[in-house]
């Protein structure tokens, strides 16, 4: 328990270390470039303002119509194929934010949708995942039998190298198809792929968002859904490794805290009174010896006592 107990603070420790870290490189990379973008814009604006001749309010207007058209280039969100691609944003927890519903119905069927959805979706993917592991399993001692290797199980190390292949090949691949169908660069491609299938889903760039995608390219619109599907298994079966690594391991930990805790039990009952013996034997048979002035002997499970000894047995 202790060692749990150590583990956990590390752990917090790490984590808020970690984002006090990420927090300070983000501010180094970003901060100045942000400023200079908001100072360009602000430029533009007003130039466009003064040549034009038309108001502050006018021109926000302006900008209010064009940020609410931006979703509609698509096509139309919540027809049936921009509505399962929807759905399949909440299920996954990817979110990107390009559309949302605009209904309280909308909104109050997203909530419940999604309260069924979520678990429905993670414990899909952990059971594809470990499917997955299994596969790759069975695959790695295929071939170690094929080629006589004395060793022929797989262990964690090579399911790991084999998921990690795999998710490469996943965002690689996904990342070329995305570079040629929505026009980006391969490194802002391999960007989107990664954020969508880590579902962070900054929602700063989505797929099928251009040139009336959703109507007119259905077959994208498929490849787009199965990429995050079959994406997002491949990952799950990374996590699954790398939480039944960390069960184990508190598994492990468990069981040698009970066995040190009995050890300690026994040894401070000895300590502290010398008249009193705790035996604990399997299966859950506990014998109790006090001692007064006498002596008394235990083997396994028979106890033998002379002059004034009290023996209680509990099974």
């Amino acid at each position: 328990m202790k060692k749990q107990n150590v583990r956990t603070i590390s752990l917090i420790v790490c984590t808020f270390t970690y984002l006090l870290v990420g927090a300070a490189v983000f501010d180094a990379l970003e901060s100045e470039t942000e400023k200079r973008r908001c100072e360009a814009l602000q430029a533009v604006e007003k130039m466009i303002i003064k040549k034009y001749n038309i108001t502050e309010e006018d021109f926000k207007v302006m900008e209010t119509v064009v940020l609410k058209s931006e979703p509609h280039k698509a096509g139309q969100q919540w027809k049936f194929t921009g509505a399962f691609y929807y759905a399949t944003t909440v299920l996954t927890t990817i979110g990107y934010g390009h559309s949302t519903p605009s209904t309280i119905g909308g909104k109050l069927f997203t909530m419940c949708y999604a309260i069924v959805g979520i678990p429905l979706g993670l414990v899909m993917f952990q059971s594809i995942g470990e499917r997955v592991n299994r596969l790759s399993s069975f695959v790695i001692q295929a071939v170690r039998k094929s080629l006589h290797c004395k060793r022929t199980a797989a262990s964690e190390v090579d399911l790991i190298c084999v998921v990690t292949t795999l998710s490469s090949l996943t965002i690689a691949g996904g990342a070329a198809a995305f570079s040629k169908f929505e026009g980006w660069s391969y490194f802002d491609s391999v960007y989107y792929c990664f954020i969508t299938l880590t579902t962070i889903g900054f929602g700063d760039m989505v797929a099928l968002q251009k040139d009336n995608a959703l109507n007119n390219k259905p077959e994208y619109v498929m490849f787009a859904l199965i990429f995050i599907l079959f994406g997002l298994a491949i990952v799950a079966a990374s996590l699954n490794l790398l939480v039944l690594r960390f069960v184990t391991m508190n598994t492990e930990d468990e069981r040698r805290d009970e066995a040190q805790a009995m050890q300690v039990m026994k040894y401070l009952l000895v300590v502290n009174s010398i008249y009193i013996y705790i035996y604990i034997y399997l299966p859950m048979c506990i014998y109790v010896c006090i001692k007064l002035d006498c002596a008394c002997f235990c083997f396994n499970q028979l106890i033998i006592a002379f002059k004034v000894c009290v023996c209680v047995s509990v099974c």
